[in-house]
């Protein structure tokens, strides 16, 4: 266990293969740190070169994190963590088994190929969110993404906000609750969407069927 408010690590591809580590109240100024490892707990935690860190580990805790880097957590599992900022792409591409709470990730691509993801009360901005995942909810979170929430089985959104989201849930099948408008929606695969308005509604018959998705709004400005 490490406990030291002044430690300061910096290394190349360090704490690989290690089970049950705890570190807390530190800064950790390395990429690659953390790797096929399992048991980790980290609190009151900064790095600011995090990236491809936290590959293919399990059981992790993160608690006050701060990290910044490309492919944050990928293919690791059974993650818990409250209180997290992320500055960096790909986070926890492949990962599953994820609970979230308080974050605040400015990050393409999160959330790719994932499986059992729970997010609450977060922002996430970034383009093509949860792409090719199952099993993903959103509750109580605001959301910022181009073509984002896409080719997703099973999308759950209670109370969420979507800012400057476009080309929403194509091929998704959703149950979604949304404050406020979406700018626009293509092709759901099945499910019901609620919102206040949708700007514009895109079904491609040939592609999706439209009776399998339950529209409820009050305002629909096109439909195509």
């Amino acid at each position: 266990m490490v406990d030291e408010s002044t430690l300061f690590e910096m290394a190349r591809s360090g704490i690989w293969y290690t089970e049950n580590i705890a570190v807390s109240n530190t800064i950790i100024e390395a990429p690659k740190t953390f790797r096929r490892s399992k048991g980790i707990r980290l609190k009151n935690v900064s790095m600011s070169n995090a990236g491809e860190t936290l590959w293919k580990c399990d059981r992790i805790v993160l608690e006050n994190v701060t990290a910044k880097g490309d492919y944050f957590g990928m293919n690791s599992t059974n993650i818990k963590v409250d209180g997290f900022q992320l500055f960096g792409n790909y986070a926890f591409d492949g990962g599953s088994n994820i609970e979230i709470r308080n974050a605040k990730l400015l990050s393409k691509d999160a959330f790719w190929n994932c499986e059992n993801v729970t997010v609450y009360d977060s922002y996430i901005s970034g383009e093509y969110l949860g792409w090719n995942s199952r099993n993903l909810t959103f509750v109580n979170c605001t959301i910022e993404s181009l073509q984002g929430l896409c080719y997703i089985e099973n999308l759950v959104m209670k109370n969420c906000i979507l800012l400057n989201t476009t080309l929403a849930f194509e091929y998704s099948t959703v149950d979604a609750d949304i404050i406020g408008r979406i700018d626009s929606v293509m092709n759901p695969s099945g499910g019901i969407i609620r919102a206040d308005g949708i700007g514009e509604l895109i079904i491609d018959e040939t592609k999706v069927d439209s009776r399998n998705t339950r529209v409820i709004t009050g305002e629909m400005k096109h439909a195509v």
